[in-house]
């Protein structure tokens, strides 16, 4: 696990739309990366109105989520979330997998930035760890997001 994660720019969000897509499975956890997430995207100055949210049954979900979103809101950055939690198979690997092509691929087709909010664990006390604990992922994901909005806006 990293802790080394980068000090985040300071990215002033006042004229940004922001699209995120959040898996409802594993529920206490995406619900809290989501809590986190929209509160550093209104610190930075995203207003309310600006920030458009789905909510999806799993990860699984979370590209096409992600692809209608840029497609009909043409956000400045879209956000995806989740939380895999390892189980009995290797199931856990395809899907994070999976879900992390087609988030690169709706990024690459869109020229849209999609951060991967897709926290991927061994079992819940990580997820825990990460998601309602000391380490808030739901934030960093933000800060990513409005970093690369700001590059975006650049084009």
């Amino acid at each position: 696990m990293s802790l080394a994660a980068p000090k985040p720019a300071r990215t002033d969000g006042s004229t940004l739309k922001v699209g995120i897509a959040a898996a409802r499975y594993n529920g206490k956890f995406v619900g809290a990366l989501l809590a986190q997430a929209t509160a550093a995207l209104s610190e930075a100055g995203v207003k309310e109105a600006a920030i458009s949210i789905v909510r999806v049954p799993g990860s699984g979900e979370l590209p096409i989520a992600i692809q209608i979103l840029a497609r009909r809101k043409r956000p400045d950055v879209l956000l995806a979330l989740g939380v895999i939690v390892r189980g009995g198979t290797i199931h856990y690997e395809l899907l994070a997998g999976t879900v992390a092509q087609g988030l690169q691929a709706v990024a690459l087709s869109t020229g849209i930035p999609v951060i991967n909010g897709v926290v991927v664990v061994e079992n819940a006390a990580q997820a825990a760890a990460r998601c309602t604990g000391r380490i808030r992922r739901g934030g960093e994901f933000a800060a990513a997001a409005l970093e690369m909005a700001a590059l975006g806006r650049t084009r």
